[in-house]
């Protein structure tokens, strides 16, 4: 009989339920618990992943079940502290929605606190596990597009949401690629939130990479959309969106395409049922690089947090990045990026039960 590991999962909404699919579809996994401050939505989570155990305060939680798998899927700023949290109890692994943090230090925190406990952190772009992105990793490694010269990933859901998604799968299919520079650009004439913390309206970004490939990433600019990237090699160029992929070169006589093998009715596939799976490898010693670590999470939150501080400081910014708070907090706070437009919203409020407009007002 297979090994199983307990697993706790902390709120649930929406990107829970991937993870509740994820963990209840993978054999070594069982959610043994779960925790949200909204009875109903607690109510209805338990039910639908048959659930025994709840609570309304995800630190009882932690301290009554011994969990050997902890998901934080609550909104973005509550990710640190539920992940220090958790890693307090020592489990074997906390999975973390993506973006990892909101800030630098907060990611920092998150690392340090699951590597002084002996806790594998895991951060949630579950998208590293489509096939078509893995693909596209070995056919860059191998040269089929010749050396990357630029790659291109635009969105439509904000830098801090889906583009997160973005600028991992940029590093991601060139090999964990790290960045040395960022410049960006930065537009916020409202006062606009997302999952209770301040964003842009729109945004742009150059990344330099340590292979001398150029990354460009927008978000909010133009119709096109690809959770992904185009990528413009010496030999050849591919295109890699969600879960397919097309390349080609001197030798195809055209677009070859690639036919992912990991088909489903899931919007996502089987991306959060793999990511599972490779957890408990990644626990049982049969992977030493996952590759979602919290390592590889913070290289994509770096980059972003570039693009802010790149905004206000009006230059190029030189990775590591020495500014630790979210610079876009401190630009807005400092009167260098102004709202024009007043008038405070979060763009998720719809996700928030109950009479409250915002996950900051939901938790009081």
């Amino acid at each position: 009989m297979a090994a199983k590991y307990r697993v706790g999962v902390i709120a649930s909404g929406r990107i829970a339920r991937e993870h509740g699919r994820g963990w209840t579809e993978c054999e070594h996994t069982e959610i043994v618990a779960c925790a949200d401050a909204h009875p109903e939505a607690l109510e209805s989570y338990a039910k639908d992943f048959d659930v025994k155990a709840t609570y309304l305060d995800y630190r009882e939680m932690l301290d009554k079940e011994k969990l050997d798998i902890v998901s934080v899927c609550s909104w973005d700023p509550q990710h640190a502290e539920m992940t220090v949290a958790a890693a307090a109890y020592k489990p074997k692994a906390v999975l973390t929605e993506k973006p990892m943090a909101c800030s630098l230090a907060e990611g920092d925190a998150m690392i340090i606190s699951c590597a002084r406990n002996d806790v594998k952190l895991a951060v949630g772009h579950q998208r590293r596990f489509y096939s078509s992105w893995t693909e596209a990793r070995r056919l860059i490694a191998e040269g089929v597009i010749g050396a990357p010269v630029r790659l291109w990933t635009g969105v439509r859901a904000g830098m801090m949401n889906t583009g997160t998604h973005g600028i991992d799968c940029q590093g991601y299919i060139m090999g964990d690629m790290k960045a040395e520079w960022v410049m960006g650009s930065v537009e916020r004439k409202t006062d606009h939130h997302i999952f209770g913390h301040r964003v842009e309206d729109r945004c742009s970004g150059l990344i330099g990479y340590a292979n001398g490939a150029t990354g460009v990433i927008e978000n909010e600019l133009s119709g096109r959309y690809m959770v992904g990237c185009e990528v413009y090699g010496e030999e050849g160029m591919m295109v890699v969106s969600d879960n397919s992929l097309k390349y080609m070169n001197k030798e195809t006589g055209g677009w070859f395409v690639f036919d992912p093998p990991d088909k489903s009715q899931h919007g996502y596939g089987d991306a959060f049922v793999n990511q599972a799976y490779g957890i408990v490898d990644w626990i049982e010693g049969k992977v030493e690089d996952y590759r979602g670590s919290g390592a590889k999470g913070k290289m994509a939150l770096e980059i972003m947090m570039a693009v802010y501080e790149s905004a206000r400081v009006h230059a190029r910014v030189t990775l590591p990045l020495q500014t630790r708070a979210n610079p876009l907090d401190v630009a807005v706070e400092q009167g260098r990026i102004p709202v024009e437009n007043p008038g405070w919203y979060d763009e998720r409020s719809f996700l928030v039960r109950g009479e409250s407009m915002s996950w900051m007002s939901a938790r009081q």
